[in-house]
């Protein structure tokens, strides 16, 4: 699932947006209309908040360097 939702995010990332049918029929197999409206918002959202900080020369606050994500550390074995 999580490949389809990166999927359809390049898609409505690309200019102009081009999301094909096949791909958009493979979402609503996996979330509801409302699920749908959801991430589409949240995408368009993020798309736009990207390209206009980037109109203004918004640069990034520097609290990860922009070199990794933090996540935590697993003890080995845990998956």
């Amino acid at each position: 699932m999580e490949k389809l939702v990166l999927e359809y995010a390049d898609a409505m990332t690309q200019t102009p947006v081009e999301v094909p049918e096949a791909l958009f029929a493979k979402l609503q197999e996996k979330f509801t209309d409302a699920q749908l409206v959801e991430l589409t918002a949240t995408m368009a959202w993020e798309n736009y908040r990207a390209r206009f900080d980037h109109a203004f020369g918004v640069e990034a606050e520097g609290f990860t360097k922009g070199s990794y994500c933090a996540l935590p550390v697993r003890a080995a074995g845990q998956a």
